[in-house]
């Protein structure tokens, strides 16, 4: 049980599109995760912690080290799906949505897991010991510093964002389990650069900036101050805040499957990835997937070209070609040509 409650969400200022990021992120987790560069000290992990705990618990099966969901039907481990093929009966029990940090330092066995040395020394048995990406499936995955990552660590990554799954086969342990979550990346690019690869992997990005504005930064440190001050009493004064978030983020996930994309809306996603020579198509099913999520947290069963435009930096910015003749930014260049697309 945690002792002192966490920031609200709603109470955070001046990072609009650091907060719809993580929002579409939720409604829809198959575009891939976020990626935050920017300042220290902009609320970055306090954003995701917070988003989090908003979430309405999720079923789980008693016992099951990798929170198998139970009306899942044979996508659980390989414990969970013997269980239900025997005609067995599992237990559904509520656990809060995971936030699992990743250090830098991390080895090898404590993200994919590893053989269980107690069991194996104190009672001769071979067991396998889950790791951070076990714990994090069906949660967040959140890595600080995403680039400084060793390189060792983000092909591990590679492997189960694209499958899925987590395939540990070591030491005489052959484990197959779920590791599905939300990738969250945050970082200094002045530090170094994030591999292509696992950069592709992100379906939206951004950058964080300290609000310049006086008046938002007075108000910023005066709500800090009052939370360190007295946690309880400043949860309770935004909980209809986050209660009718919690409820937003419940429907809109709901109403996810049920929102249509008209043809026109496609012929614009794909005229923009065109006009800023975008590599492959996933620029493009990035794009419509998070104008479909946004359109759901918008209470919409259309996407409508406004969605487009709203989520079009934050899928496109980290997939443009460099182009060494414009030092236009990219955020610019994506801003540029939505303002050209949609002008036509």
């Amino acid at each position: 049980m945690r002792n002192v409650p966490l920031f609200p969400f709603s109470a955070l200022l001046a990072q609009d599109e650091l907060k719809l990021a993580l929002a579409v992120a939720v409604v829809d987790p198959s575009i891939g995760g976020v990626l935050v560069f920017g300042d220290r000290g902009t609320g970055k992990s306090t954003a995701v912690r917070a988003l989090a705990a908003l979430l309405p618990k999720m079923q789980v099966v008693a016992g099951c080290p990798y929170q198998c969901d139970p009306a899942e039907d044979g996508a659980g481990c390989v414990a969970c799906s013997l269980v239900k093929a025997s005609g067995g009966v599992r237990t559904a029990i509520e656990a809060p949505v995971p936030v699992v940090d990743l250090p830098l330092g991390a080895t090898e066995d404590r993200v994919v897991g590893a053989l269980d040395l107690e069991a194996a020394l104190t009672r001769g048995e071979r067991a396998f010991a889950p790791g951070l990406l076990a714990r994090a499936h069906r949660g967040f995955l959140y890595i600080d510093e995403v680039n400084l990552l060793p390189d060792h660590l983000v092909d591990l990554l590679l492997d189960v964002a694209a499958s899925g799954e987590n395939v540990v086969e070591r030491e005489g342990i052959s484990i197959r389990h779920p590791a599905r979550f939300v990738l969250i990346g945050s970082g200094n690019p002045e530090e170094g650069e994030l591999r292509p690869q696992l950069l592709d992997r992100f379906g939206l990005s951004l950058d964080v900036k300290t609000p310049q504005d006086l008046a938002t930064r007075v108000e910023v440190v005066k709500r800090r101050t009052a939370f360190d001050r007295d946690p309880r009493q400043f949860v309770e004064e935004f909980a209809a805040h986050e209660a009718a978030l919690t409820a937003r983020l419940r429907d809109a996930r709901l109403r996810l499957r049920d929102v249509t994309v008209p043809d026109a809306v496609v012929e614009r996603a794909a005229a923009l990835c065109q006009a800023l020579g975008t590599d492959g198509l996933r620029g493009e099913l990035t794009l419509i997937r998070a104008a479909r999520a946004a359109a759901s947290f918008d209470g919409e069963l259309t996407v409508g070209e406004h969605q487009l435009k709203r989520v079009a930096a934050l899928a496109l910015r980290h997939r443009l070609r460099r182009n060494p003749l414009d030092e236009a930014g990219s955020t610019v260049r994506v801003e540029k040509a939505v303002a050209q697309v949609f002008a036509n």
